[in-house]
């Protein structure tokens, strides 16, 4: 029951600021859930032996989501020149026997937590920006959903049980049905909408292809949420955090987008080629 009342807590609010939201806006919300999530993920570094200063990292996170915003263009600079300045800072401000754990932390927080992130204000911006966004989370969301009720009634065999023990094929093909059912449901009601001349959703193109979409997308999520029990159980971390009831930390809620987003917008990039 917690895990419902709080993503129907958030859920509404998260769609109000994809639609109503300004970019600027969109971006410091998007980036304070990255250091969020760049704060627990450094404490589950923390259960390895690896302690890289927080502030550095946090720092490095903040200046690429304001570059993002104000220099678009120079996000690769920017993402390279702060992995080497995280990497020279932990060589000179990390304990000898450290220092190749922090600095390793350290990159690798920024480019998890971080640079994924900057996947979600940079495809609103784009053509149709908020209706793929908003296709983006009903997938992660419905997929995440669906996986756990079919998982816990239906679940038999193991899906890969060194990474995460409770997940299940079953959970997985209820997933990807989950994600394929709410992209159906949203080029239906983008449809209706554009009827009476509402164009708040579209989708336009062949069916087919925001199934593929939706495929990949789910696929990301499934991956993305795997690798993240991963790192906790490397470290023997139970749960990231406590600040979501019913839900853990914001990492364990954000872990299927940090893959599924950025997946989505290589996509959408290749496509313009």
């Amino acid at each position: 029951m917690k895990r419902v009342l709080t993503a129907l807590a958030l859920i509404p609010l998260v769609i109000v600021l994809v639609f109503l939201g300004q970019d600027w806006l969109v971006t410091v919300a998007v980036g304070a859930v990255a250091l969020l999530a760049a704060w627990e993920y450094l404490g589950i570094a923390k259960a390895t032996g690896a302690e890289p200063q927080r502030i550095p990292v946090l720092a490095a996170i903040a200046i690429l989501f304001a570059g993002s915003l104000l220099w678009p263009d120079k996000l690769p600079v920017t993402l390279g020149a702060e992995s080497l300045a995280l990497f020279v800072y932990c060589a000179f401000a990390s304990p000898i026997e450290r220092v190749l754990r922090d600095a390793a932390a350290a990159v690798f927080c920024l480019i998890y937590t971080g640079f994924t992130l900057i996947a979600l204000p940079a495809l609103r911006t784009s053509e149709d920006g908020k209706s793929i966004v908003v296709f983006l989370l009903c997938a992660v969301w419905a997929g995440d959903i669906v996986a756990l009720y079919v998982g816990r009634n239906l679940g038999r065999h193991k899906l890969a049980p060194k990474l995460s023990p409770n997940k299940t094929w079953e959970g997985s093909a209820g997933s990807l049905a989950g994600s394929l059912l709410v992209t159906g449901l949203l080029i239906l009601l983008a449809a209706q909408l554009a009827k009476r001349d509402i164009l708040t959703l579209s989708y336009p193109g062949p069916v087919l292809h925001w199934m593929f979409l939706a495929v990949i997308v789910n696929v990301a999520a499934q991956v993305g949420d795997l690798a993240e029990s991963g790192l906790k159980r490397s470290a023997d971390v139970k749960d990231s955090g406590t600040l979501l009831p019913g839900h853990g930390g914001i990492l364990d809620r954000i872990d299927a987008l940090l893959l599924a987003a950025p997946v989505l917008w290589y996509v959408q990039v290749l496509q313009h080629f």
